[in-house]
């Protein structure tokens, strides 16, 4: 089937393309894959089905004129790739009936026009916005990836875009969650480099510890020699995070860099992708560090 009308990230309304093209070719183009339903009135080319892009674009379709992509599709269109896109959120005014679907959450909400920006033809909630929103969610660790992402993403001008989310956080009309979402805010650092730094510091914070530097540098003669992903400098006390990517093969690589960082008099603590399920041992072993430095708490 050539389809006769352009389409939005290769998402179509189902009665605009039958309107165009004839519900028999439509129901063949169904037949033979090329098309697959999506939340029943949207259409989308069966290659794009799982691109977060394509399902935006079919969710503003299916919720027509006053929707607005929010929460963690409006973080991911605006290029934070932390978030979580298994569910579509899009917004829409109080008095719409459409509801929420498997893969789509519709919330309903007064208009917010001057909050919204266009981002490839789609209606994206500007992203001082979104963040201040997610800092009020339940998920801190979450929410505190996406923070430090969009600080980083704002370099050098990210302790303005800080200072706009706080003015967010303020003006909210629902209080709920503004007093943790300001402590997490504060907490973010633009320094943060991978969502798994972000989920660690969190519980790093939740579990009592003191607030570690993020991606610490060492320099010599003004040149920097190591860098450590989180760092407690005062106490030469180092937590790395081997990413699996980043640092396969690098096992030697990574030890010899270790063992100049204890030469150096720094203890270093280790942690992996298993560790982000449970933080016991990690946590453990950081606290033996702070009583060899005699910090307890």
């Amino acid at each position: 089937m050539d389809i006769p009308i352009p389409g939005l990230h290769g998402a179509y309304r189902r009665r605009d393309l039958t309107a165009a093209a004839g519900r028999r070719s439509v129901e063949n183009a169904l037949r033979s894959g090329q098309l697959r339903p999506l939340w029943t009135v949207t259409l989308v080319e069966s290659a794009r089905f799982l691109d977060p892009c394509t399902r935006a674009a079919a969710a503003q379709l299916a919720t027509a004129d006053g929707s607005v992509l929010v929460d963690t599709t409006a973080a991911y269109l605006h290029g934070c790739r932390s978030v979580d896109r298994s569910t579509t959120h899009v917004r829409i005014p109080y008095g719409r009936e459409f509801r929420s679907r498997p893969g789509l959450a519709v919330h309903h909400g007064r208009s917010f026009a001057a909050d919204v920006e266009e981002i490839d033809g789609l209606r994206v909630l500007a992203l001082d916005r979104v963040v201040a929103d997610l800092l009020c969610t339940p998920d801190g660790p979450a929410a505190l990836a996406v923070t430090d992402e969009a600080l980083r993403m704002a370099r050098p001008q990210h302790e303005r875009f800080r200072s706009a989310v706080r003015t967010r956080l303020r003006r909210r009309e629902d209080p709920r969650g503004t007093v943790r979402g300001g402590v997490l805010l504060g907490l973010a650092s633009a320094e943060a480099e991978s969502p798994p730094e972000s989920w660690i510091r969190y519980r790093l914070l939740e579990d009592g510890f003191p607030i570690p530097e993020v991606n610490w540098r060492i320099l010599h003669d003004g040149r920097e020699v190591f860098r450590i992903d989180l760092a407690w400098p005062d106490l030469r006390i180092a937590l790395e995070y081997d990413g699996y990517e980043p640092h396969l093969g690098r096992g030697e690589q990574d030890a010899v860099r270790q063992g100049e960082l204890e030469r150096r008099g720094w203890i270093v603590v280790r942690a992996d992708k298993e560790d982000l399920r449970s933080a016991a041992r990690v946590h453990a072993e950081l606290r033996a560090a702070f009583a060899r430095r005699g910090y307890t708490w």
